[in-house]
């Protein structure tokens, strides 16, 4: 048994400066994978930024610390957070056996390599330089701070992208990456018989996901004689009257339904009975919503922008085209049983116990401790 701090200040995406507030985050990627080192027999703790504390109060089934941020006018608590008691509680607590830290790019990463470099792990997500000013604060932490401050961490990339990316700049990173998991008990699995004759979107509606050219994609789809087909939006966001209109425009209204939020226990089993998930982004990390779909036994159709797009792609586990269109959903339909069964025998590598025992693993190999 170990016992393993986790630090992600940043617990979900935020669009704008001002962070929309939930009532819970239990649904989010980082629980989920402290909960996978809890299965494994570990003790966790997760370190969160206060500015994502939810609404309404909670249990967790481990200690979370939700600690305050500081500097808001240059370490925005959105994407940039600075937690300036971090470092005094680090070097107070030394019970930990290992410490898992979010991004190299990020002042608790900084504080943790710095206090802790004898335990400290990076879990890398970004493959290009943040465009905060001009992208040159993150030049500058890339070509000094990381590569000659925090050089003793080792890094696990969560994608091949990030893996190229953060390898030019620091020396310890590991030759496989590892991805967001999720509980795989909470994830029910359709076979392709009983699947519906429908698409599902699950995203913000916002102007960088391109739900619009998805809708569009889909009314051609329709037009070639696929009439019985729906496609449902799950989610909200300031582009939703927009897409109620381009709906009613183009005589859509009853193809094309708007769900609104969805809780997880509902977003589950409606995701596994689709026949694909759909993504036209242009600007995207590693998304959970494909990983989501996957360990539901449903493909994805996404363009090659998310990071995920590689294992797609390699695993067949969907389609994947920039310029993704009426050809892709047909295929993804004729070939559905071939693509269903792909993501349902790669589904266990997406477990979160799984991804804790990888963590584990390698620490042990790294640093030849034993837990």
């Amino acid at each position: 048994m170990s016992h393993v701090l986790i630090i992600n200040p940043i617990l979900y995406t935020a669009e704008t400066n001002r962070i929309p507030k939930v009532s819970s985050i239990k649904d989010t990627m980082i629980y989920t994978l402290c909960l996978g080192f809890l299965k494994q027999g570990h003790l966790v703790t997760l370190i969160a930024a206060q500015d994502y504390r939810p609404e309404a109060d909670e249990d967790y089934d481990f200690p979370i610390l939700f600690m305050r941020t500081a500097g808001h006018k240059v370490f925005q608590p959105r994407c940039f957070p600075y937690m300036p008691e971090l470092r005094g509680y680090l070097k107070k607590h030394q019970e930990y056996d290992l410490i898992i830290s979010s991004e190299v790019f990020g002042t608790w990463s900084y504080t943790a390599a710095r206090v802790c470099p004898e335990k400290t792990l990076i879990w890398h997500e970004l493959a290009k330089h943040n465009n905060i000013l001009h992208k040159l604060p993150s030049r500058i932490w890339y070509h000094i701070v990381a590569r000659f401050m925090m050089r003793k961490s080792p890094v696990i990339p969560r994608s091949e992208a990030a893996m190229r990316f953060i390898s030019r700049f620091v020396p310890h990173v590991s030759d496989f990456c590892i991805d967001h998991g999720v509980d795989l008990k909470k994830f029910p699995k359709t076979e392709p018989a009983k699947k519906q004759n429908r698409f599902v979107v699950v995203s913000q509606f916002i102007e960088r996901k391109k739900i619009d050219r998805t809708i569009l994609q889909f009314e051609v789809f329709r037009k070639r004689g696929h009439r019985d087909y729906r496609l449902y939006l799950i989610g909200q966001g300031e582009l939703e009257k927009s897409y109620r209109e381009l709906i009613t425009q183009h005589q859509l209204e009853d193809a094309v339904i708007l769900c609104g939020q969805m809780r997880h226990e509902q977003l589950l089993p409606f995701v596994a009975e689709s026949k694909a998930m759909l993504v036209s982004t242009v600007k995207d990390n590693n998304m959970v919503s494909i990983v989501e779909s996957i360990a539901a036994g449903t493909p994805v159709i996404t363009t090659s922008v998310p990071y995920n797009a590689a294992y797609i792609q390699s695993g067949e586990l969907g389609i994947v085209a920039d310029d993704w269109g009426v050809d892709a959903l047909e295929e993804i339909c004729a070939e559905n049983e071939k693509y269903v069964r792909n993501c349902i025998a790669y589904r266990e590598k997406l477990s979160n116990t799984s991804l804790a025992e990888q963590f584990v693993e390698y620490a042990r190999l790294y640093w030849k401790w034993r837990a």
